[in-house]
């Protein structure tokens, strides 16, 4: 269906589901003209909040054409006095996805034709592991991968021990160790290593990047804290690896702060956490600016994919995109293995082919089908973030 002219907005849809064992929230937009538009929330948790708050947030959009997206957009984050946080902003992402979606379907088009048209014809992705297992657990689980899906490009955690309890000078030989064993073993294979923001000292940080310089990783990504940016400048200027940070910042002027202090080589925005495409466009224009790539966070559901597929495609600055498989891809702690949960609520996501995403041109909006009678079951899961003890009682950071 084609249609042309105002959209009036005339309704507000959450769902609670999950995708293994993380909750998701999605959202459907509904017009006038029948048209509607997905979009999904980031977890920050807690999750239950966020459907009272979009219905709060649907009160400002109420009635308003649809396809007025950056105006609908400032409102919402204009509306309150305060700058909206972590929750507020997750839930205007999935508004702002919505409202692309249900621009393009009424026009018939896939969202990247509304972004300038593509500028790549396939989006290349890396598979994220999330753990560090043993050197040929690794290699088969590739191995399987690649064959499967053409994957050459993975995301490991840089940690062998405890780095709360163990010898620091312990710490960074076993992951010397290991990460050498491991590119010996995939001299095919690109591994970036997220260290999760774990290190709170800065030299800490860079010593762990020597070790991994060597091997020539993709990127290193997030090894300490983001509030100080001027901490990441100094960062930068000691490693001699590609630094990657920004799933923690949430908005164009945070990341402008970090480039002004050349901060990062490589940024990683979060279009479940800043705002939306919308925003996500702007802070990838200030990247390019300073000659500084995008991988985007996506450590999120099938939707999430979809909307990021969308964006990297028209980005002309885009690095690599991070992808969860739908039926997954987790550490069992004896191997590396394929879990059997779905995220079922998308009948047809996105799969890798050659190690890329590819296009759908003939698919308006964000190019997949959502299971609505699959959401209308609540199928919430509670998740919280573990938190770490070091040995003398005091908490350490997840």
């Amino acid at each position: 269906m084609t249609t042309t002219g105002p959209l009036k907005i005339t309704g507000l849809r959450s769902y609670m589901s999950a995708d293994r064992d993380r909750p998701r929230v999605l959202v459907a937009l509904d017009t006038d003209a029948g048209v509607t538009g997905w979009g999904e929330c980031y977890n920050h948790g807690p999750d239950r909040a966020l459907p009272p708050l979009l219905d709060y947030l649907y009160l400002q959009i109420e009635g308003e054409d649809a396809t007025r997206i950056e105006r609908l957009i400032l409102k919402l984050l204009q509306q309150s006095r305060f700058p909206p946080g972590a929750m507020g902003l997750a839930a205007i992402s999935a508004i702002d996805h919505a409202l692309w979606d249900l621009n393009a379907k009424a026009l018939g088009v896939p969202v990247y034709q509304l972004l300038g048209g593509h500028v790549r014809d396939r989006v290349r992705v890396y598979l994220g592991v999330y753990s560090a297992p043993e050197p040929e657990d690794i290699r088969d689980f590739c191995a399987a991968k690649n064959e499967e899906y053409g994957l050459t490009a993975f995301k490991l955690s840089p940690y062998r021990n405890d780095i709360h309890a163990e010898p620091w000078g312990k710490v960074l030989k076993a992951t010397g160790d290991w990460v050498e064993k491991t590119a010996a073993l995939c001299p095919d294979f690109e591994f970036a290593y997220d260290a999760h923001a774990k290190l709170w000292e800065p030299w800490q940080a860079a010593q762990l990047g020597d070790v991994l310089a060597p091997h020539h990783p993709l990127f290193y990504e997030e090894p300490m804290r983001p509030e100080n940016i001027d901490a990441w400048g100094a960062l930068k200027r000691q490693l001699k690896v590609p630094l990657a940070t920004g799933e923690s910042l949430y908005n164009r002027w945070e990341f402008l702060r970090l480039l002004q202090a050349g901060g990062a080589d490589i940024v990683q925005p979060d279009i479940c956490v800043v705002g939306g495409l919308y925003e996500m466009r702007k802070i990838a224009t200030l990247a390019e600016a300073f000659y500084v790539n995008v991988a985007p966070h996506n450590p999120m559901g099938p939707l999430a994919t979809a909307v990021n597929l969308h964006f990297s495609a028209a980005c002309p600055n885009f690095k690599i995109l991070e992808y969860r498989l739908p039926h997954g891809a987790a550490y069992t702690g004896h191997g590396l293995s394929d879990s059997d949960e779905n995220a079922a609520y998308v009948k047809d996501p996105y799969l890798p082919v050659d190690g890329h995403l590819e296009l759908r041109p003939d698919r308006p909006g964000w190019g997949v089908e959502i299971d609505e009678d699959y959401l209308k079951t609540d199928r919430y899961v509670h998740w919280e973030r573990k938190l770490p003890t070091r040995p003398d009682g005091s908490i350490a950071f997840p």
